[in-house]
């Protein structure tokens, strides 16, 4: 691991999301979109390997933001990433990763796959230049959706917030399948910008390649 960092603080965003800002190595830059290897260091945890986290800060911020959702169930690092408190360090990797901007497009998140566009969402609103562009954002309730209210104000009408197990004024009750996708396309050649689990990233990849994209308009993590 290149760097190593100190926790500034922690505070949940939904109710299994917490947002860290450490502090920012000297040396470290990134393109957003981008992530990073995190080890916990302390002892045992420094022999795990680095699992990949996004920060969702912008490259200028003075400290480095980063959006955890915990998985309890594998009892594993974001478990122990959300025990961690102001003080405690942390081992940060350089940056890698394929997820970068390209032009005007749709971005497709499933869950956590929404971190990689927070920082680049940020700083498209930062220079004016995120009207047009469209967000289709799937969870499975509204209290799982990640930055809410800033999506809303990002995108407006263009921000589509499906929930596949609850219903409710403003979420779309369904899935994204070919027959959604095919309503919200009507030009393939924009950009279309895919993040989430595997299989979801697979699923969503393989349809719009069915709709007629290029592969070279499609970015996701390879």
């Amino acid at each position: 691991m290149k760097h190593r960092t100190t926790i500034l603080m922690t505070e949940f965003i939904t109710h299994d999301v917490k947002r860290f800002i450490v502090k920012k190595p000297e040396t470290f830059s990134f393109t957003p979109g981008q992530g990073v290897e995190l080890v916990i260091d302390q002892e045992i945890w420094r022999e795990e390997e680095g699992r990949p986290f996004t920060p969702t800060s912008l490259p200028t911020d003075e400290v480095l933001e980063f959006s955890i959702k915990r998985y309890p169930e594998h009892k594993g690092v974001t478990d122990k990433l959300h025990t961690l408190k102001a003080g405690d360090h942390l081992l940060i990797s350089d940056p890698f990763g394929t997820i970068s901007y390209k032009g005007p497009g749709v971005f497709i998140a499933g869950g956590a796959g929404i971190t990689p566009f927070l920082a680049i969402f940020r700083q498209l609103a930062g220079a004016g230049a995120i009207a047009g562009q469209t967000l289709i954002f799937s969870n499975k309730t509204p209290a799982d959706i990640i930055c809410e209210k800033e999506l809303r104000h990002y995108f407006g009408s263009r921000c589509h917030l499906i929930c596949t197990r609850e219903k409710g004024k403003g979420y779309e009750n369904t899935r994204i399948d070919r027959e959604y996708l095919q309503k919200i396309f009507s030009d393939t050649k924009q950009y279309v910008y895919i993040c989430g689990p595997d299989k979801f990233v697979e699923a969503v990849n393989s349809i719009i390649m069915e709709l007629g994209f290029s592969t070279e308009t499609i970015v996701y993590e390879e």
